[in-house]
C-alpha cells in the first residue's frame, strides 16, 4: 500500500516531502504520482533514466545517491531537479564544468557528514565552512547551491540523532551569513528519513526523504 498522502498530511506546510523511489517499481511511483506526489528520489543514473522515460514529465527528480564524477555528464543530461548528494569539491567542480558545457545551472545540495559512521560520505563541518569562505572569491558559475543534506547516526538513541540534526541545522545557518552569490537566504535543510523524520522536523528540517514508510520494503 502506498502511504504518500498519509505522510504528506502529517508534515508541516514548510516541509517538502521527497518520496525515495530507488529500487521501487514504476507502478509504485505511478501510484504515488496519482496521489499527488511530484518529488521522487533516485540513487542510480541508469535507473533514473529508465523511470524518467516511463513516467510523467512534470516529476521533479532528486538524485540522492553517491555520484561518481564519470557519471556527471549522463546525470545532467537527464536534467535532475536537484542533486542532493554533492559530497566533495572534486564533484562540485565536475558538475560545474559539465553544467557549463551543457548550458545550464544545476541546483545542488552539499552533503555534510556529521554521523558517527565513518562509512557515510560528505564534507566534514570544517570542510563545509572552508568552502563557504572560499565561494566569494572563487564562485561556481554553473551551480546553484541551494542548501545542505545530511544523515543522522544509525542508532536508536534519540539523543545522538538529535545531536546530528541540530549540528546540521547550525551549519545550514552559516549559509545565511556567508554572503556568497550561490546561497539562498533560506537554504534547504534536507534531513530525516523514514525512521527519524519527526525528530528531524523538530530540529529544523525543511525537506525529508522518505522511502520505506511510503512504498514498503525495497524489492
Amino acid at each position: 500500500m502506498n502511504h504518500w498522502l498519509e505522510i504528506k498530511q502529517l508534515l508541516p506546510a514548510h516541509v517538502q516531502l521527497v518520496a525515495v523511489s530507488k529500487y521501487h517499481s514504476i507502478e509504485q511511483i505511478a501510484e504515488a504520482y496519482t496521489a499527488g506526489c511530484r518529488d521522487f528520489g533516485e540513487s542510480r543514473v541508469q535507473e533514473l533514466r529508465t523511470k524518467q522515460e516511463a513516467l510523467p514529465k512534470d516529476i521533479r527528480w532528486h538524485f540522492i545517491g553517491h555520484l561518481q564524477t564519470n557519471k556527471v555528464r549522463d546525470l545532467l543530461r537527464l536534467n535532475p531537479y536537484l542533486i542532493q548528494s554533492v559530497d566533495s569539491e572534486r564533484l562540485l567542480a565536475a558538475i560545474d564544468a559539465e553544467a557549463g558545457k551543457q548550458g545550464l545551472v544545476q541546483n545542488i545540495l552539499l552533503e555534510i557528514h556529521v554521523a558517527a559512521e565513518a562509512t557515510k560520505s560528505g564534507f566534514s563541518p570544517e570542510e563545509f565552512r572552508a568552502l563557504l569562505a572560499s565561494l566569494n572569491e572563487h564562485p561556481y558559475h554553473n551551480i546553484h547551491i541551494c542548501g545542505i543534506m545530511g544523515m543522522a547516526t544509525n542508532t536508536d538513541e534519540e539523543t545522538e540523532i538529535r545531536r546530528c540534526f541540530a549540528q546540521l541545522y547550525r551549519l545550514a545557518e552559516d549559509m545565511n551569513h556567508c554572503g556568497c552569490v550561490n546561497c539562498e537566504n533560506a537554504p534547504i535543510i534536507s534531513m530525516g528519513m523514514s525512521d527519524d523524520y519527526p525528530i528531524a522536523i523538530s530540529e529544523g528540517s525543511t525537506m525529508v526523504r522518505i522511502g520505506s514508510a511510503i512504498f514498503g520494503e525495497r524489492e
